[in-house]
């Protein structure tokens, strides 16, 4: 596989064999590293508004959905090809409807305007290759689009610049800043996955492969090919990739050697509506393992309490803000957590500049999709780590282990 073209420089060393005595291909601050005759090659580049330059085009896509209007009407007919057999219905709709409502779409659905071959069809009915899906005028404020079809909103607004640490014909890993939502939904016009199918129209699939909270930055995956994303999936789900995570926590945290953090989670909204997660009894079983990096002695710094830790910790099992919720149950919880973390300490990292979130996915490994070697991908410490601790090292000594 020709590697892709990018600004950036692309490594074409060998990837390292391991002990194992499988193949490797390691992504690692934007250098990707080219294994042997059939490895993944990747590129960084930027998705930037209208951009998208850098990168190799993306590969054909399925056959254009064939468009039959219905006399007046425009009503439009969409023949599934093999990028989206097995999607279910609802977001196959996303997909082709871009800027409308979920709520929108299941309610077409619901109502039998959306038809599968003539037939009616639920939401999470999974569509097959040649299916002919009816889809019926979609009109957003009353407004139809220039070109006479079904209305759409606009273009999603571009917040924040990604970078792209790795990409193929199989799937995109992505640098996701803090702050940005990996998809849009209630108070969120567009996520990290819309804007990026904004800026790359072309692009027959992008479907993300996990999720990351809106205030944790790092490595995220796309999946450009459907089979791509439902063998990920599975990966995931059978305990076959590795994420792991930096953190900054508040406290000394004492234990040289790597503990495990057994808490059961339990899911719940709150009262303001928000969905939040705390430690139960019959909850779901949930365990990270937790590395300490360094300490930061902050005696010297007033309200600050004696001690930092920077830890790194393994996702063993991929529960809603397990992290999050582990390390606070544990007394250390992470800097500028607003749900979980001390919130006087946050306010008051807030006044010295230090205003986010620290916890950042600085490594995932999974097989790849397609060439089944493994694929190890990084994302470098974000400046606003380095800031804090260049903050703290000012007044006070950095104790590292040795």
């Amino acid at each position: 596989m020709k590697p892709l073209r990018a600004k950036a420089e692309i490594g074409s060393a060998r990837a390292p064999t391991p002990s194992d005595g499988r193949q490797r291909l390691k992504v690692a601050s934007g250098r990707v590293a080219s294994g042997a005759p059939g490895s993944v090659s990747g590129a960084v580049s930027r998705v930037a508004r209208g951009a998208t330059s850098g990168v190799r085009p993306a590969p054909r896509p399925e056959s254009q959905p064939e468009v039959r209007p219905e006399g007046r009407s425009e009503v439009r007919h969409l023949i599934v090809g093999e990028q989206s057999e097995g999607q279910r219905l609802d977001n196959f709709l996303l997909r082709r409807l871009k800027g409308v409502p979920k709520s929108l779409i299941h309610r077409v659905i619901r109502t039998g305007q959306v038809r599968v071959n003539g037939h009616r069809c639920s939401a999470d009915h999974k569509i097959a290759l040649g299916d002919d899906v009816r889809v019926p005028p979609v009109t957003l404020s009353g407004r139809q689009d220039p070109a006479g079809g079904p209305a759409t909103a606009a273009h999603p607004v571009l917040t924040h610049q990604v970078p792209v640490l790795f990409e193929d014909d199989a799937l995109i890993a992505l640098d996701k800043p803090a702050g940005l939502a990996v998809h849009g939904g209630s108070g969120i016009q567009a996520g990290l996955i819309e804007q990026l199918r904004a800026v790359r129209p072309q692009a027959a699939f992008l479907e993300l492969v996990h999720r990351l909270d809106r205030d944790t930055s790092g490595v995220l995956l796309v999946a450009k090919q459907r089979k791509a994303l439902v063998t990920l999936h599975r990966a995931l789900a059978e305990g076959r990739t590795h994420k792991r995570y930096f953190a900054w926590v508040k406290g000394y945290w004492g234990r040289a050697a790597a503990t495990t953090l057994r808490f059961p989670l339990h899911r719940f909204v709150a009262a303001d509506g928000e969905r939040r997660v705390r430690v139960q009894v019959d909850g779901q079983a949930a365990s990270t393992r937790i590395h300490l990096v360094r300490h930061v002695d902050s005696a010297g710094v007033a309200g600050f309490p004696p001690s930092f830790s920077l830890v790194e910790c393994e996702l063993l099992t991929g529960r809603t803000h397990q992290i999050r919720v582990h390390l606070a149950q544990a007394g250390f919880p992470i800097l500028g957590d607003q749900k979980y973390g001390d919130f006087a300490l946050n306010k008051l990292l807030y006044k010295y500049g230090h205003k986010r979130m620290f916890l950042h996915a600085f490594q995932m490994e999974a097989m790849h999709p397609g060439s089944g070697l493994r694929l190890q991908v990084k994302s470098p410490l974000p400046a606003a780590f380095e800031a804090l601790e260049a903050y703290l090292q000012g007044t006070n000594s950095v104790l590292k282990l040795k």
